[in-house]
């Protein structure tokens, strides 16, 4: 019978001592992958795990994304954006087998940390900070609007007015831009759905 379990190059003694620690212990690690490949090397890498049968090392793997309102062109539309491009986030319990996995997995460029061999695993803060983030609905609104920016207001008392935006407030999605109303420039609050840009 075969042994499914990944085929390696011996390594040096103090290879497995550096692992020993840390072969108990189910933590996450980020890995670097070349950019835009996150998505594929995290198929890749779950398809491994299945095939060489490593579920028992290699627990979640996730590409950190956060929900987020943008508002272009007068829409509002919710899009994922990648927290780090680039990086894979692995929980999984280190030794030199799960270790020869991932860092063989097409795309992989190695794990964070000093010394890719003896990678560093992220500390609770980091990942529950993360996680949270990752597990919002929607994070914020994301504008293509900005302080300074000559706007039309196109909907609302003022409409058809011209403007210059003085504030924006992206969690909330609204702007003040100061309109000239009877010879003074005046402050009006709007939605960022209610100008465009000039």
């Amino acid at each position: 019978m075969e042994d499914n379990k990944p085929q390696r190059k011996q390594g040096s003694s103090a290879g497995v001592r550096r692992f020993e620690e840390k072969s108990k212990i189910r933590q996450w690690y980020a890995v670097q992958t070349y950019a835009g490949y996150e998505e594929a090397v995290a198929r890749y890498l779950k398809q491994r795990v299945d095939s060489l049968a490593m579920n028992d090392k290699i627990f979640n793997i996730i590409v950190p994304k956060e929900k987020m309102i943008k508002v272009k062109s007068g829409k509002r539309q919710t899009v994922e954006e990648k927290l780090y491009p680039g990086y894979v986030l692995v929980e999984m319990i280190m030794n030199e087998d799960s270790w020869y996995v991932v860092r063989n997995t097409p795309r992989v460029t190695g794990f964070v940390g000093s010394d890719s061999t003896d990678p560093t695993p992220l500390s609770k803060a980091e990942v529950d900070a993360l996680l949270a983030r990752v597990g919002k609905e929607e994070s914020r609104v994301n504008l293509d609007l900005r302080m300074g920016d000559l706007v039309k207001i196109i909907d609302g008392p003022f409409k058809d007015y011209d403007g210059k935006i003085s504030e924006v407030d992206e969690e909330k999605g609204r702007i003040k831009v100061m309109v000239p109303i009877l010879g003074r420039e005046t402050a009006v609050e709007l939605d960022s759905l209610q100008v465009k840009k000039i």
